[in-house]
C-alpha cells in the first residue's frame, strides 16, 4: 500500500492544516485527507504543491510499505 507521510512533515514544520491549505491552495478536504492518509488517489500538482512547500521528494511524501494482511507467514520469518 502507499502510506503519505504529509502529517510528519506538517509535524515537523509546526505547521497546521490550515497553514497548508493557505500556502498550497488546494482543498481543505483534500489536505485533511493526506494528512490523515485516508486519500484514494491524488493529482501530480497535489503533489508538485506539497513537495515545492516541504522541500521533499516524491519518495518522502509518499512511501510503499507491504500491506501486513498481504504478506505470508512464511515471509514474516525472514
Amino acid at each position: 500500500m502507499i502510506k503519505c507521510n504529509l502529517s510528519l512533515y506538517m509535524g515537523r514544520d509546526r505547521k497546521k492544516i490550515q497553514d497548508v491549505v493557505n500556502e498550497t491552495g488546494l482543498a481543505r478536504n483534500t489536505v485533511g485527507n493526506l494528512y490523515r492518509d485516508k486519500a484514494s488517489r491524488i493529482d501530480y500538482d497535489t503533489i508538485d504543491k506539497l513537495c515545492r512547500m516541504f522541500h521533499i521528494g516524491v519518495g518522502e511524501l509518499l512511501e510503499y510499505v507491504e500491506d501486513e494482511e498481504q504478506v505470508s507467514p512464511a515471509q514474516n520469518d525472514l
